[in-house]
């Protein structure tokens, strides 16, 4: 199962993008609202889903832990598959998202790409009690997302630790204290061997600590 993916971006279009790693060329499908935020000859850390089917081995990628988390429980609701799970996550964020299930509003859900009434009455009907929301929840939200238009390496780098089993706290704690480390200033370049170097450090010292 292939959890991550980093590399150079080689292309993007309007529903996916090709990620070269070492010179292997994966497609990727996004969200438009990620895919907005990626462009040729750039590095990019894409948090991914497989799927596997009959006819094929897709890939799915997004740039942060909550919109992965978001996908995959769509894919849980009967009769909800991987394009239109994408076309939620292309129209709202996952707080947004949140919103409008708790509040059951299935008009504003029917503006994702793909999305009938019937199936937005579904999603809210089985998702409403699996949905946390508080003004908590939207305040991080809502700082993750400015930490991530501030130095979108960094949030890369954390988003990776996360995706090794990191607690997203201790991963930032520790690539910060990385970055302090290796005397680097932010935003970091998006360079390979930078991004390498910055975790490396960042998981040792989360080892160390246990």
């Amino acid at each position: 199962m292939i959890a991550s993916l980093t590399g150079t971006v080689e292309s993007v279009d309007a529903d996916s993008t090709i990620i070269d790693v070492h010179g292997i060329g994966f497609l990727v499908r996004m969200p438009s609202s990620d895919l907005a935020k990626i462009h040729a000859g750039q590095e990019a850390h894409v948090l991914t889903s497989m799927t596997v089917s009959q006819d094929a081995i897709s890939l799915y990628g997004f740039l942060s832990r909550s919109s992965l988390d978001l996908f995959h429980q769509l894919l849980k609701v009967s009769g909800i598959g991987p394009k239109v799970a994408l076309g939620v996550l292309s129209a709202f964020t996952p707080t947004d998202f949140a919103r409008i299930v708790r509040d059951h509003d299935t008009t504003a859900l029917t503006k994702a790409q793909g999305l009938g009434k019937k199936g937005a009455q579904k999603i809210i009907l089985e998702l409403a009690n699996k949905l946390v929301l508080d003004e908590d929840d939207a305040s991080a939200t809502s700082a993750s997302a400015a930490e991530q238009n501030a130095d979108p390496v960094v949030a890369q780098l954390v988003d990776a630790m996360v995706g090794m089993g990191k607690d997203a706290s201790q991963a930032r704690a520790a690539i910060e204290k990385a970055i302090e480390t290796l005397g680097l200033s932010t935003p970091l370049p998006a360079d390979r061997d930078t991004e390498s170097a910055v975790l490396t450090l960042a998981f040792r010292s989360t080892d160390r600590r246990g």
